[in-house]
């Protein structure tokens, strides 16, 4: 197979990956309206899950590349992206049309940087394929696929399930239609075979950028948990006793429990 071919098939695995977090946003076809309770328990939800994926996902896989420096270098760079973004979205005229400009703001921030934390995902999946026709691996349509291949496009695909919900989750408290909590939700990991493409056809160079980019990925989400998340969160909450700490606690713990046993996958 010539090396388009093998870019094309690297570019389908990752694509693959972000439609999974389409999936991500079913859930919300079967249910109309949210309580305040259930918003906390929701906006705790997605934290748990945003975190998890964060420390058991993109930190663990920073470190197996890298040292802790590189991943706190790359973390500290991404509080930067979400303090930049937040005051450059702040400042900005924009036209929320059916939505309420704040929540529109935020919901640009929320999309912005979930976009950008997909990119060092894709970027696994590309290098993934390094070994790709060198005659390990099963065969498919004409490829020797590397066994970590499959194994990293199925393990990101099964991580953005719940990182889709996580991002659905804002979407539905705004507002936004279920077809189109799919499509963001899509969208938000589209960078995934771009960075597929891209890491596989400069795969040494983009090996030695994974710990940064995973750092950089763990912090911005982590920093937009506590800056965004939560205070949304404790926001809906104030009417509910206690402001709504348990039922954030209890969703934080919920998302926690679901992103855990992926950590071993």
């Amino acid at each position: 197979m010539g090396f388009v071919e093998n870019l094309v098939l690297v570019f389908v695995a990752g694509f693959v990956t972000a439609l999974a977090t389409g999936l991500g946003a079913i859930p919300f076809f079967f249910f109309d309206s949210i309580s305040d309770r259930g918003n906390v328990v929701l906006w705790g939800l997605s934290s748990g899950i945003m975190v998890s994926a964060s420390v058991f996902g993109l930190i663990e896989e920073g470190l197996a590349e890298g040292g802790p420096a590189e991943i706190l270098a790359g973390m500290a760079v991404g509080v930067v992206l979400v303090v930049v973004a937040h005051n450059v979205i702040t400042n900005a005229e924009v036209d929320p049309r059916e939505y309420g400009e704040a929540d529109f703001k935020k919901l640009l921030l929320i999309l912005g940087v979930l976009t950008v934390h997909s990119f060092p995902e894709g970027v696994a999946v590309g290098v993934s394929f390094a070994d790709l026709n060198l005659g390990t691996g099963p065969q498919f349509l004409g490829f020797t696929i590397p066994v970590l291949a499959i194994f990293m496009t199925v393990a990101i695909s099964i991580h953005n399930v719940p990182e889709g919900t996580a991002i659905s989750i804002p979407l539905r408290a705004m507002g936004v239609s279920e077809w189109k909590m799919v499509w963001w939700a899509v969208f938000s990991s589209l960078p995934q075979p771009v960075g597929a493409v891209i890491a596989f056809a400069f795969v040494r160079l983009a090996r030695d950028f994974l710990p940064l980019g995973f750092g950089f990925a763990a912090g911005a989400m982590i920093y937009l948990v506590l800056t965004e998340f939560i205070p949304e969160a404790l926001e809906h909450g104030e009417g509910l006793p206690n402001g709504g700490k348990l039922e954030l606690l209890g969703g934080v713990a919920i998302g926690v429990s679901i992103m855990l046993p992926l950590a071993f996958i």
